[in-house]
């Protein structure tokens, strides 16, 4: 049995083998470094480079790579083995401070939005000393940030690390005025993944899953979620044995896998971590990602992080529970056991809501795929409106402010009425699983990302729009003659504006998209109709002011975004059109001649032939209905060709092409339930979901 103290860690150039490898002094140096930002002098690199290389040779490693984040979402890696040329026809073990330092991959073949043309390949990585290095398949990973010649960020590390900067300094600013001896504000992130597992074999048979991570065609099993049986169940063995094993692997790279947990749909699953720094927190979920689709092949299983795997059935999110601190240990989102009274948490409370009023837009847009389309608004995750849950108690709070009148909560010991059960604290607030942005406690979680995306866009958004409200409220405070007077002049009147964004109802039910429209909030359905708010005048001047994005770096993201949604729906809709061309419409073909045959010689003997020809006329019609989508789709695609705008491409993606691809999937799904399964080509929604034992 492994002891979990003894391996937690274990391949993590952590603090604690940096105090045991490294001299007093250079470990000094690197610290200030990770703390506080200093320069790293060329012989302290080098030192370290020399320590890091040494302990990563003991644990087996041959190789070393800058592990880096592009525009794709993935992480990228170039391995380099520390060999160096000797005399006698020998090699030795080197790694200078320069390769640990800075790294050369080409940046013209990664998404840059137009800042890379093909001929200006290239491009640089720099370490980021602030997330340990590891070692991952007997390879050292160096955490790096990724960039341009010309110094624009070309990954979503750097303007993470940038808005990190940013969320610091205002909010140093504001502790400042309530003399707090706070030196360094951090953001932090709690990750909780969902995925899916499937049976690897039936996975390979299925070219939709393969090619676009969903399943573009298949008809509902005779159960679903419906009986609500899934979440929180007990685990299947098979699964149990492949979360152990991811457990294990997380551990050994110093990632605080806390709770596991079957989620609501069937073949669902969650893992979530304990709260870290968001960059560390960040670098951590994307390693999280990799290791579980490779743990999952080690097991037999297809791990699936598609926000949407099957239709009829929940999909998956990555609920992004955000909070600050400080490093004298306080968490500036704990209201404290009488939030009325406790000035420095409802401003930073207030901050939250004035910027998520403010840039809804933003926080919507950083959460727009093509997959996450099929979860925002769909019963099942948040709506694409944004708004913010309070509870009952924080709501009380803030309208006794704006009203003026003392709030008087009480706190309720709960009582489930069996005299053995305990009884404990009531919490002040309900939870609520259908708003995008709500409050749980002590942080915020946001609801809206997808299970694929990487969690530096949206904290990026989160840590620049706070920092932003932040500086505004500094800028009142510190002109104030009188600094209580003003604060709460400051909190009720900022309540007061942004009250419209504070919904603690259904955000599933239809009334609420008409209450939203009355309190003027947006309604961005659809990528298209939201990556474009990027380049809306407030937020290029608010990304550039705290230098988190140039102009140029927002236009290419927006590119490279839109770009992507239409890549997607373009490799789907060709993947669908391959698929009812080579294997659906074969299949039907080859059903219907058999009933064909079987009828005639059933009426040769006299026999009954009203199943077999009805069928047959059934599935005949609607095979001529798919053919004629088929062709709708493919006409769709050729007419895709001639357009050269991307935003143009984009909503022609949404508004046609995606349009006539749930018009061939409705007529091949109907035909899925008529056709003999031996006959079927693929696996179906019902083996792929419950056949996992």
């Amino acid at each position: 049995m492994i002891s979990v103290p003894e391996i937690f860690g274990s391949d993590v150039f952590n603090e604690s083998v940096m105090r045991e490898k490294l001299p007093k002094a250079t470990y000094k140096a690197l610290k200030k470094t990770m703390d506080y930002g200093d320069p790293l002098a060329p012989d302290v690199a080098n030192i370290v480079a020399n320590a890091m290389k040494d302990w990563a040779v003991e644990k087996g490693c041959t190789h070393y790579t800058h592990w880096f984040q592009p525009m794709t979402g993935l992480t990228a890696e170039k391995l380099d083995s520390f060999i160096t040329p000797a005399e006698g026809g020998h090699v030795i073990m080197e790694f200078s401070g320069k390769e640990l330092v800075k790294g050369e991959p080409d940046a013209s073949s990664f998404p840059s939005g137009g800042l890379r043309a093909t001929f200006e390949a290239r491009g640089y990585t720099a370490w980021d000393p602030t997330s340990y290095a590891f070692i991952k398949e007997k390879t050292l990973c160096i955490p790096t940030a990724f960039c341009s010649y010309n110094g624009e960020a070309l990954d979503k590390k750097t303007p993470l690390l940038r808005s990190m900067e940013a969320i610091n300094k205002s909010a140093l600013r504001v502790l400042k005025l309530f003399g707090s001896d706070a030196t360094r504000v951090i953001s932090n992130v709690g990750p909780e993944q969902e995925y899916f597992l499937v049976d690897r074999e039936m996975y390979s048979h299925r070219k939709d899953m393969i090619f676009t991570g969903r399943t573009l065609f298949g008809a509902p099993a005779p159960k679903g979620q419906e009986l609500e049986d899934h979440y929180f169940g007990t685990i299947k063995t098979r699964v149990a044995a492949y979360m152990k094993d991811l457990d294990e692997q997380l551990w050994r790279l110093g990632i605080h896998a806390k709770t596991k947990h079957n989620e609501v749909a069937p073949a669902q699953h969650e893992l979530a971590p304990i709260y870290g720094t968001t960059n560390i927190a960040t670098d951590h979920n994307q390693l999280t990602m990799e290791i579980m689709k490779r743990t999952a092949r080690k097991h037999g299983f297809k791990c699936l992080l598609h926000e949407k795997p099957f239709a009829g059935i929940n999909g998956s999110g990555k609920h992004n529970n955000w909070s600050l601190s400080t490093n004298t240990g306080i968490n500036l989102l704990e209201p404290g056991k009488t939030p009325a009274e406790n000035a420095q948490f409802l401003l930073f409370l207030t901050a939250v809501i004035k910027a998520v009023f403010d840039y809804q837009d933003v926080l919507r847009a950083c959460v727009a795929t093509a997959g996450n389309d099929h979860r925002l608004g769909a019963n099942e995750a948040p709506p694409a409106i944004i708004s913010i849950f309070l509870g009952d108690e924080l709501t009380g709070v803030l309208d006794s402010i704006v009203n003026g009148y003392k709030y008087e909560g009480e706190h309720v010991e709960m009582e489930i009425g069996v005299d053995v059960l305990p009884h404990f604290a009531k919490d002040t607030t309900d939870r609520n699983r259908t708003s995008p942005f709500a409050f749980t406690g002590n942080k915020f979680e946001f609801r809206s990302p997808g299970s694929r995306l990487s969690c530096a866009g949206p904290n990026t958004v989160l840590n620049t729009i706070v920092a932003k409200v932040l500086d505004d409220f500094a800028d009142v405070l510190e002109k104030a003659d009188n600094f209580q007077d003003a604060l709460d002049d400051l909190i009720k009147n900022t309540i007061k504006e942004s009250k419209n964004i504070i919904f603690n109802g259904d955000g599933y039910s239809v009334d609420w998209v008409a209450e939203a429209e009355k309190r003027g909030l947006l309604n961005l359905k659809s990528t298209p109709e939201a990556i474009p708010t990027y380049l809306a005048p407030k937020n290029v001047e608010l990304f550039s002011k705290y230098n988190v994005y140039s102009e140029t770096e927002l236009k290419s993201r927006v590119e490279i975004l839109l770009d992507e949604y239409c890549k997607t729906i373009n490799i789907e809709a060709l993947t669908m059109i391959d698929m009812a061309k080579k294997d659906i419409l074969p299949a039907v073909a080859t059903y219907i001649k058999e009933l064909a045959q079987t009828s005639a010689l059933a009426k040769d003997c006299g026999a009954d032939t009203s199943f077999e020809d009805d069928l047959v006329k059934r599935l005949s019609a609607l095979a001529s209905q798919t053919y004629r989508r088929l062709s709708a789709l493919e006409e769709a695609e050729i007419k895709a060709k001639d357009i050269d705008d991307v935003e143009a491409l984009a909503n022609y993606y949404h508004d046609t092409v995606f349009v006539a691809m749930g018009e061939l999937r409705a007529s091949a799904d109907e035909i899925e339930t008529l056709v003999g399964e031996k006959y079927w080509p693929y696996p179906t929604y019902g083996q792929l979901l419950f056949y996992v034992k």
